[in-house]
């Protein structure tokens, strides 16, 4: 029965970062509307599409009780604006960056993620680095050093995605709530901005819902569904497999990216991002494999002084 339910669990985790991988694609449909009113829509119907969710899975009740707990709790309801706004600006720079050319950049930054997210916990959260934590941040600076001089401009769009995407998961350490009453919290807090700016481009005769062919409209009010599908997929999955599993499948969504990026979007990508990448791969291979069982166990085997310092 575990053997089951971790496979399943592998599926489903596997299909979210597969379905995040193919994202990309969806956004490059709507890349004649600018990324503004695509933040705007993938918020607001984000925030109407969760709304059914919780209604036909029954856990409208927990979403009232745990908004009821946020609204007595300022520390919560801070991190909570915080994560909102935060997710908010990784949606914003991810669309813009698929929709103007740097895919590849924007699968860079997804790649570095977990690695920015290990400076963060010593930073923030006064976590010690073990020495391959250490090597993986070291070779993937390396790496980030070489696109910024070889292309003499620091490589922003992958720091700001990885960066916002690292301390909003930050936050969300603050935050415990099932996973789609907090993806629904989450788009309420920044809905009624959103729908102010839908109303405002309506009024200025500037806005594509509505006034734009069928697939734009539908496109557009699609992008609650892709925004939360993968997300439940992945909340189901996560609960049923091992972390360091986990890890591994994380990378399966910039892999893709990186595909669509060079194969099918035709991005260029020199030598130089190659040499870049490989130092980012070496890296994310040596943090990977330093969560598995397989090396804690060679690890202990070493010596009892190593473990206490690692």
């Amino acid at each position: 029965m575990k053997k089951t339910n971790a496979n399943k669990g592998a599926l489903h985790a596997g299909f979210s970062y597969f379905l995040w991988g193919l994202l990309p694609i969806y956004w490059k449909f709507l890349d004649k509307v600018n990324a503004q009113e695509i933040l705007a829509n993938r918020i607001f119907w984000s925030f109407i599409f969760m709304i059914l969710v919780l209604v036909i899975t029954k856990k409208w009740s927990l979403f009232v009780s745990t908004l009821k707990g946020f609204a007595e709790n300022k520390k919560q309801m801070y991190f909570l604006t915080i994560a909102s706004l935060l997710i908010s600006v990784n949606w914003f720079v991810y669309i813009w960056a698929v929709n103007s050319g740097h895919m590849i950049e924007a699968s860079l930054g997804y790649y570095i993620n977990p690695l920015i997210s290990i400076v963060l916990g010593m930073i923030v959260l006064k976590e010690k680095l073990t020495f391959a934590q250490l090597v993986s941040f070291i070779l993937a600076a390396i790496g980030v050093v070489i696109i910024t001089v070889s292309h003499g401009v620091f490589p922003w769009i992958a720091i700001s995605l990885a960066l916002s995407f690292g301390l909003y998961g930050l936050a969300k350490k603050v935050i415990h709530v099932e996973s789609s009453v907090g993806l629904t919290l989450e788009t309420m807090v920044l809905a009624p901005i959103a729908a102010i700016y839908m109303i405002y481009l309506f009024l200025h005769g500037t806005n594509s819902l509505f006034i734009s062919d069928w697939r734009t409209n539908l496109l557009l009010m699609g992008a609650g569904a892709v925004t939360a599908i993968p997300l439940l997929y992945f909340a189901k999955g996560a609960q049923k497999i091992p972390l360091s599993l986990l890890g591994f499948l994380q990378y399966i969504s910039p892999t893709l990216t990186l595909i669509l990026g060079i194969f099918v979007y035709q991005e260029h990508f020199s030598k130089i991002q190659l040499l870049s990448f490989m130092f980012i791969w070496v890296a994310l291979v040596i943090y990977s494999l330093s969560k598995t069982k397989l090396f804690t166990k060679r690890k202990v085997k070493i010596s009892p002084e190593n473990r206490a310092a690692l």
